[in-house]
C-alpha cells in the first residue's frame, strides 16, 4: 500500500500557531486593559487652553490673574487671560477696552496674527462714549451691555434661588439718590428738580458733597422705601448698577428713568420697579409713592420668593465669559463701522 503524503508543515505546526494566536489575544486584552484602568497614562495630551489677551486692563487696578482664573474663580475651564502683548501671536483673542483705546492708538498691534479674533469692548452709553469713528474693520466682535452684542455683559441679572422668602429691611425715609456726576443738561437731572418739588430726596455722592464708602451704601439706600434709578443716559438696554446694586440689591423699591419699561421687562419682573413714564406727571408719582400702603409696597418684593441679584462688577469674570461664548461666535466677520452699530 502506497504511504499516505506527509502533511504540509503549516498544519504539522497547528498546535504552536494556536499557542501564537492566543498568546497575541492575550497580550491585547491586557494592553486594553491596561489602558482603561490608566487613562492618563495613554490618553492624548489636553486640548490647548484658549488664550485671551487683554491689551489694556479696563479698570486702573490689575489684578493678578497669573493664576488660572477662570477655572478657580467662575468654573470655566480651557481659559487664559493675560496681559502680557509679548503673547500676541500665541492668542487666539485680544480685547481691547474703549476706555484705553485713545491713550493706547499708538500703541496698538501693528499685524494681526491670521486667525486671531479682536474684541471691542464698552459698558458706557453711546452718550458718554467718543471717538469711534476711527475703528472701522477693526474689530471682530463687541462686547457690551446691549443684550444684541456677540459677547453680552450685563451689569448684573436675576438669577433663581428658590427661598420663596421675602426680605424688606426697616425704613426710615421715603426717597434716596446716590449721583456722583450731576449735570443740569441731563433728562436725570431735570426730573430730580421737578420731582423734588412735590417730595422730599435724600442725596447722597460726590455731587452733593456726602460720599458713601463702599460698604456704605447699601446699609444707607437701604433704609429709603424707593431709590432714584436714574440712569446718566437713556439708551437700549442700558441698565446699570443703579438698578441692580443701589436698589434691588439693597432691599428698596427702584424708581427708574431710562429705557421704556418693555425694555427693562426683559431684566426684571414687571411688578418689581416703578418707571417714571407710569405716569402723566411727576406730581402723579409723588402722589403715588407718599400714599403708597404698607401691602402694596410688599407687592414689590415678590420678585425675592423666586430669585437673587447677580452682580457683574469684576472684569476677570467678565473677560472670562469670553471664553464661554466663543465656541459660538461668527468667525470671518468685522463691523465696517462701529459707530453705526452703536
Amino acid at each position: 500500500m502506497p504511504r499516505a503524503p506527509p502533511l504540509p508543515r503549516a498544519l504539522r505546526s497547528w498546535p504552536s500557531v494556536k499557542v501564537v494566536v492566543t498568546s497575541g489575544l492575550l497580550v491585547t486584552i491586557l494592553w486594553n486593559l491596561s489602558c482603561f484602568l490608566r487613562p492618563s497614562e495613554v490618553s492624548s495630551k489636553a486640548p490647548k487652553p484658549l488664550v485671551v489677551l487683554v491689551w489694556e486692563w479696563p479698570s486702573k487696578d490689575v489684578p493678578n490673574i497669573s493664576r488660572d482664573v477662570c477655572h478657580e474663580l467662575y468654573s470655566i475651564a480651557g481659559c487664559w487671560i493675560t496681559t502680557e502683548k509679548q503673547l500676541l501671536g500665541q492668542a487666539d483673542v485680544v480685547v481691547f477696552p474703549h476706555t484705553q483705546l485713545q491713550a493706547a492708538k499708538d500703541r496698538m498691534p501693528k499685524e494681526r496674527p491670521p486667525g486671531q479674533n479682536w474684541v471691542w469692548v464698552s459698558l458706557e452709553s453711546p452718550s458718554n462714549t467718543k471717538a469711534l469713528a476711527g475703528w472701522n474693520q477693526t474689530f471682530n466682535w463687541v462686547m457690551t451691555y446691549r443684550r444684541d452684542s456677540d459677547i453680552f455683559i450685563p451689569y448684573g441679572k436675576l438669577v433663581p434661588n428658590q427661598s420663596a422668602t421675602m426680605n424688606i429691611p426697616t425704613k426710615t425715609n421715603l426717597v434716596s439718590w446716590v449721583i456722583s456726576n450731576y449735570h443740569r443738561t441731563q433728562k436725570r437731572a431735570e426730573v430730580y428738580k421737578n420731582l423734588s418739588r412735590y417730595l422730599h430726596v435724600n442725596i447722597y455722592g460726590k455731587a452733593n458733597k456726602k460720599p458713601l464708602c463702599k460698604d456704605c451704601l447699601l446699609p444707607t439706600t437701604s433704609k429709603s422705601k424707593f431709590y432714584l434709578a436714574f440712569e446718566n443716559s437713556i439708551h437700549q438696554d442700558y441698565i446699570t448698577e443703579k438698578l441692580w446694586r443701589n436698589s434691588l440689591m439693597a432691599g428698596t423699591v427702584p424708581v427708574v428713568l431710562g429705557p421704556p419699561r418693555a425694555n427693562y421687562e426683559q431684566f426684571v419682573p414687571a411688578d418689581s420697579f416703578i418707571h417714571v413714564d407710569d405716569f402723566g406727571s411727576l406730581e402723579e408719582l409723588a402722589t403715588f409713592l407718599k400714599t403708597m400702603n404698607s401691602s402694596q409696597y410688599q407687592q414689590f418684593f415678590a420678585w425675592q420668593k423666586r430669585y437673587s441679584v447677580k452682580l457683574y462688577a469684576d472684569w476677570r469674570e467678565r473677560i472670562c465669559t469670553i471664553c464661554t461664548a466663543y465656541p459660538s461666535l461668527p468667525r470671518g466677520h468685522l463691523y465696517p463701522s462701529l459707530e453705526s452699530w452703536f
